[in-house]
């Protein structure tokens, strides 16, 4: 397996990270209505349900990437380098959205992009 598809499967599994801070805790949760539930948070924990929709909303561009580039023979170092750039700025993305920095959150969203275009680049 190649560090850029090491970098899908664990982007794959990582917006249930934000998933299970949004949930930390489950105060009053209602695992029956668990979506009307997180609607009705605040704080940290509607920035984390907040941050895994755009986690999940994040991953067909840059599963499309990694696959069209390594399909079409680029340079592996430098596809496993940007997913791993990729990995890192969406790492930051989700601790930034928590803390609430929203300029620096759009800053580490900026980057990860970047990332995947920059991939889709080297084909």
């Amino acid at each position: 397996m190649t560090i850029a598809y090491a970098c899908v499967l664990f982007m794959g599994l990582f917006p249930y990270v934000a998933t299970g801070i949004a949930k930390k805790g489950f105060e009053n949760y209602d695992n029956s209505m668990p979506r009307q539930w997180l609607a009705q948070q605040t704080g940290f924990r509607a920035r984390a349900n907040a941050a895994q929709a755009n986690l999940f909303e994040s991953l067909p561009l840059f599963f499309a990437a990694v696959i069209i580039a390594s399909i079409s023979n680029a340079p592996q170092t430098r596809i496993d380098l940007l997913a791993l750039g990729f990995v890192v700025a969406r790492i930051a993305y989700l601790v930034c959205y928590i803390a609430n920095w929203p300029t620096t959150r759009s800053i580490v969203w900026l980057i990860g992009i970047a990332c995947v275009v920059s991939i889709f680049l080297q084909i």
